[in-house]
């Protein structure tokens, strides 16, 4: 197995991406466990994986349609469904009943829809190893930095107001599909 193939599917930008995905996964079962500081470790891992795999398939020219996809289906799982775990999770602990949780349930699948779409409308236009200047709309990896501050904010009681804060998550969910312009590292 050549790590350097283009065309082997598990290359090394490839085998970082699964990295990511894995640390993903493994996140989400610390959330439900209730472990929520292992699982945020395990989300930063993801966040230099995905950092790396995009440098590595530059650098080494391992740059597919394959990688793209891949690379997206981590963005999903890491940086848009994990960090709705955690947030949903962590907000649990300050809903007053089943209509509250429905409600705040509601906008985090809003979010991961939004997520979603915003993936999928990148993928529709990336080129293999091309590198836009700037992302339209908030990228994913950005989006899920802002729900884990609104973790924070949340879990230092600094807004204990669970309806405030699923507002936010709901201005969140709107820049990741928006024209706002935002500058690629």
């Amino acid at each position: 197995m050549d790590l350097l193939d283009k065309n082997n599917r598990f290359n090394l930008a490839n085998l970082i991406t699964f990295g990511n995905i894995a640390c993903g996964v493994v996140a989400i079962y610390f959330i439900v466990k209730g472990d929520f500081l292992t699982a945020i470790v395990l989300a930063w891992i993801a966040g230099g994986l995905d950092i790396a795999d995009g440098k590595v398939a530059r650098k080494l020219d391992l740059s597919t349609d394959f990688g793209v996809q891949l690379d997206s289906f981590a963005d999903f799982l890491s940086f848009v469904v994990m960090p709705s775990f955690l947030l949903f999770y962590a907000l649990q602990s300050g809903m007053t009943g089943r209509a509250q949780e429905l409600i705040v349930g509601t906008v985090f699948v809003l979010y991961i829809i939004s997520g979603l779409r915003r993936l999928v409308e990148f993928n529709l236009k990336a080129d293999a190893g091309g590198v836009a200047k700037f992302f339209e709309g908030v990228p994913t990896p950005l989006g899920a930095i802002l729900l884990w501050m609104l973790y924070l904010i949340y879990s230092y009681g600094l807004v204990e107001n669970v309806y405030v804060i699923a507002l936010l998550v709901i201005v969140i969910a709107w820049s990741l599909n928006s024209k706002l312009k935002i500058p690629h590292p």
